[in-house]
């Protein structure tokens, strides 16, 4: 349910709804927009019993069910878009943020190497992992806090915010400490307990599609981060396993466009892990901008024959350096621009 305010609603006839909603056992989450404020009312498991009460107050101009199963992350609840603040960098919005970085933090000179290059490049946010879930139990699993200093170093030498991934509700905390933006994998994209907790730190989020999830089921999971007071949430396209195994997965760069239909949050296309190979990355790089992404988050390693994980789908220095220039353009002919 959504309760619509007339364009001159006051404050104190806002907080009065609120109230009403309040004690007819109800949470409000009020969103003020760019003409009026809207109300939405989570906590129904079915339709909002006497929201005629609610009509009747001053300032309330409509009453309006909603019928997607997400309500906080809908364009139903939300009309306008939402800008996801990193570090200062804007996700959402005119432009177009590239996230690029290792895949694993495997050394300070390996990050740092890194970390200066993509700057140099144009990137605005830098990615690295310190806990890898891997497959295997016996594949790297990252270098936990000391990646985490890692990246902290880098940030401070390159002005880069930080983007990286939690795996549990344990080490939360410590990621806290030195992310500037909490990234939650594939993997995790239904751990509700995580879900929870993320939602709850206050944290910017980068959600992963899981890949064998539905679009439905990617912006439910966002919806438990919107119901634990987190509206910071970013998600994003990785690609999803299909019957074909030529790639690594099969991108869905069809659900973008969708995905912005259906909601407010940004949304953002991984096509590194998409396709797996690194010369797919700058064509699916440029299509997925094309498609209306709101940003693009790369791998890109100094020699990815080293690599102590995905070394194939990692570009060098250079060839990011090649794709940016050609994402500037991609961007300018959609009337959009790279941030940075």
């Amino acid at each position: 349910m959504l309760v619509v305010m007339e364009a001159h609603a006051t404050r104190e006839q806002i907080a009065q709804v609120c109230a009403e909603i309040t004690a007819m056992g109800y949470t409000p989450h009020p969103m003020p927009g760019p003409t009026r404020t809207a109300i939405g009312i989570t906590g129904n498991s079915g339709p909002v019993e006497q929201a005629a009460r609610l009509l009747r107050l001053p300032g309330v101009s409509e009453v309006i069910r909603v019928t997607a199963p997400y309500k906080l992350v809908s364009r139903e609840f939300h009309e306008a878009d939402t800008v996801v603040t990193v570090g200062g960098v804007p996700i959402g919005g005119p432009g177009v943020v590239v996230i690029a970085g290792p895949c694993t933090v495997e050394s300070r000179e390996q990050t740092f190497a890194v970390a200066h290059a993509v700057r140099a490049a144009g990137a605005a946010i830098l990615r690295g992992g310190a806990y890898k879930p891997r497959t295997s139990p016996y594949a790297f699993q990252g270098l936990g806090e000391a990646g985490l200093r890692i990246l902290a170093e880098a940030r401070e030498a390159t002005g880069l915010p930080v983007v990286t991934e939690v795996m549990d509700v344990e080490t939360l905390p410590l990621v806290c400490e030195y992310a500037d933006m909490l990234q939650i994998g594939a993997r995790n994209m239904q751990n509700y307990p995580l879900l929870r907790a993320v939602g709850r730190s206050g944290r910017p989020v980068l959600l992963k599609r899981g890949f064998a999830a539905t679009v439905k089921d990617l912006l439910l999971a966002a919806e438990y981060l919107l119901h634990e007071g987190n509206s910071q949430v970013v998600l994003c396209e990785r690609g999803i396993r299909t019957f074909d195994d030529t790639l690594r997965f099969t991108l869905d760069l069809g659900a973008v466009p969708m995905i912005r239909q259906l909601s407010h949050l940004p949304v953002i296309v991984d096509p590194s892990h998409a396709s797996g190979r690194w010369e797919q990355v700058q064509p699916m790089a440029r299509a997925a901008i094309a498609a209306g992404a709101d940003g693009l988050i790369v791998e890109v390693h100094d020699n990815p024959a080293y690599a102590v994980c995905d070394g194939q789908q990692s570009l060098v220095p250079e060839r990011f350096a090649a794709m940016m220039a050609q994402l500037r353009r991609v961007a300018e002919a959609v009337e959009r621009s790279l941030v940075g």
